[in-house]
C-alpha cells in the first residue's frame, strides 16, 4: 500500500479507537448532572451513591479519551503536514477555541467531580458536574466545527503561500464556525453521544438485576437513563433525516454513494442490499422515489447521482451504503428497544422480564457501532477530498514520510491501543463488578 493509503488507515485507527470514549463521557456526564440534581432536590441517599458510582466509571472513561485524543492531534503534523499548511489558520482556530473554553472548563472542574465530595459543600460539587459535562459538550462543539469546515468550508479565502502553492485563510470566526453542516452535525453528534451513555447506564443496571445484585440501586438508574434513552434516540431520527437533507444540498456525491444512486433522477430508497461500482448498479430493496420523498417532499424529484461526477471526484460507494445503511438499522433498532423499555416500564414488568434485560446488557454495543459507522459513511463519503472541493486527500499528505514508516508506527499504535482497549475493560468490569457504595437500609430517606 502507499502513504496515502497508510497514513489514511492510520488516521481511522487512531481516531476510531479514540471515538469509543468522548460520546460515552458526554452521555454520561448529562447523566450524572440529572443524578446529583436529583440527590440534591429530594435528598434520597440512593441517588448520591448512584452518582458516585458513574463518576468513577465516568473518570476512566475521560482518561483514556484523552490518552487516544493526544496522538490523533500530532499526526496532523507527522502524515498530514501538506493538510496542515492548507488549513492551519482555520483548524488552528478551532482547536484553540476547544482548548480554551472546553477543556480547561472540563478538567479544571475534573478533581472536584472526582475527589471533593467531602471537602465541599454538595452545592458546590454540583456546580462542578455541571461544568463537567458542559466541557465534554462544548469540547464536541470545536471538534465537530472544524470537521464540518472540512465538510462544508465557509468563512475563509484562498491566499498565495511564499514560496509557491495556497493555503485557507480565515476571513470570519464566525462564518467558519456557523459553516453550512455544522447546526446538523452538532446535534447529530449529541443524540449519538447521549444515546452511548444512556445505554452505558442501561447495560450495566440490567446487568445487576439479571444478576439479583444492587436492585434499587439498578431499577433507579434504568429509569433515568431510559428516559434519556428513549428521547435521544427518537431525536436521532429527527437529526439524522436534517443532516442527510443538508448532504443533498451540499456534498451530493455523498448522498448519491449512501443510496447507491447513479443515474440522475428521481431516486430510490434501499432498506440494504450491494452495489456494483464497475456496473454502475445497486441491488436490493428499495422504495422507488421515497429518497426524493424524504429530501424534497416529491417522489419524482430529481436526485443528483454520481453520473453527474467524473470517476475521479466519486468516493468508494459500496463502503459508504453498507456503513450507511447500518448505521441507520442500528438506530431504528435502538429506538425499538427503548421504546419497548418503556413500555414495559409503564406496564411494570420490565425488571422481571429476563429476555429484555439481557437485550438492555448487550444494547451498550448499538450506539458505539453506530457512532463509528456513522463517522466511516461521512469521511469515506468526502473523499477523494479531506477538504471537499477544495483540496483533494492525496494532496494533503506529508511528503517526507515513507510507507516503511508509517506501516511500523500504524502497527505500533495498534498493538498499543489493543492493550489499552483491554485495560480499559478490564478496570470498568472491576468497578462493575465491586458496584456502588453501601447504601442505607432505608434508601427512601432523606440526607
Amino acid at each position: 500500500m502507499d502513504v496515502e493509503i497508510l497514513s489514511r488507515l492510520q488516521f481511522a485507527v487512531t481516531i476510531a479507537f479514540h471515538y469509543i470514549f468522548p460520546p460515552m463521557s458526554i452521555g454520561l456526564g448529562l447523566l450524572l448532572v440529572i443524578m446529583e440534581g436529583m440527590y440534591l432536590k429530594t435528598g434520597v441517599e440512593l441517588y448520591h451513591e448512584m452518582t458516585r458510582f458513574w463518576v468513577k466509571v465516568f473518570g476512566l472513561i475521560f482518561a483514556l479519551g484523552v490518552a487516544s485524543g493526544i496522538v490523533m492531534e500530532f499526526q496532523f503534523g507527522t502524515n498530514w503536514a501538506e493538510y496542515s499548511r492548507y488549513v492551519g489558520d482555520i483548524f488552528g482556530a478551532a482547536l484553540a477555541a476547544e482548548g480554551i473554553f472546553a477543556f480547561f472548563l472540563e478538567s479544571g472542574f475534573l478533581a472536584i467531580l472526582l475527589f471533593g465530595w467531602d471537602k465541599v459543600k454538595p452545592r458546590t460539587h454540583f456546580i462542578s458536574t455541571v461544568a463537567v459535562a458542559a466541557g465534554a459538550h462544548f469540547s464536541a462543539i470545536w471538534i465537530v466545527v472544524a470537521n464540518s469546515w472540512q465538510q462544508t468550508p465557509a468563512g475563509y479565502h484562498i491566499v498565495e503561500k511564499a514560496g509557491g502553492g495556497v493555503r485557507a485563510e480565515l476571513t470570519s470566526f464566525w462564518e467558519a464556525v456557523l459553516n453550512p453542516s455544522f447546526l446538523d452535525r452538532i446535534t447529530h453528534v449529541y443524540m449519538g453521544a447521549w444515546q452511548a451513555g444512556a445505554f452505558l447506564v442501561l447495560s450495566v443496571s440490567a446487568f445487576y438485576l439479571l444478576r439479583r445484585k444492587h436492585r434499587e440501586f439498578a431499577k433507579a438508574s434504568i429509569k433515568i437513563a431510559l428516559v434519556l434513552a428513549v428521547v435521544a434516540s427518537l431525536l436521532q431520527l429527527v437529526t439524522g433525516h436534517s443532516s442527510a437533507v443538508n448532504v443533498a444540498a451540499n456534498q451530493p456525491a455523498k448522498l448519491a454513494a449512501y443510496e447507491g444512486h447513479f443515474e440522475t433522477g428521481p431516486a430510490a430508497l434501499y432498506a440494504g442490499g450491494w452495489v456494483d461500482e464497475e456496473a454502475a448498479r445497486t441491488y436490493g430493496v428499495g422504495m422507488p422515489g421515497m429518497l426524493s420523498w424524504l429530501v424534497y417532499g416529491d417522489t419524482g424529484a430529481s436526485v443528483t447521482g454520481l453520473d453527474a461526477f467524473a470517476e475521479a471526484d466519486r468516493p468508494p460507494v459500496n463502503i459508504v451504503f453498507q456503513s450507511f445503511h447500518l448505521m441507520v438499522g442500528i438506530g431504528f433498532l435502538l429506538i425499538a428497544i427503548s421504546v419497548l423499555g418503556a413500555v414495559y416500564w409503564w406496564r411494570g414488568k420490565l425488571f422481571e422480564t429476563r429476555w429484555l434485560l439481557w437485550i438492555l446488557v448487550f444494547s451498550v454495543l448499538g450506539p458505539q457501532i453506530a457512532n463509528q459507522l456513522g463517522w466511516v459513511a461521512a469521511e469515506v463519503g468526502r473523499q477523494p477530498w479531506v477538504v471537499y472541493d477544495l483540496l483533494r486527500t492525496s494532496d494533503g499528505i506529508s511528503n517526507v514520510v515513507s510507507a516503511t514508516q508509517v506501516t511500523t508506527s500504524l502497527v505500533l499504535f495498534g498493538l498499543i491501543y489493543l492493550f489499552l482497549l483491554a485495560l480499559f475493560i478490564y478496570l470498568l468490569n472491576e468497578k462493575i463488578q465491586h458496584g456502588p457504595g453501601q447504601i442505607p437500609v432505608d434508601e427512601g430517606r432523606r440526607a
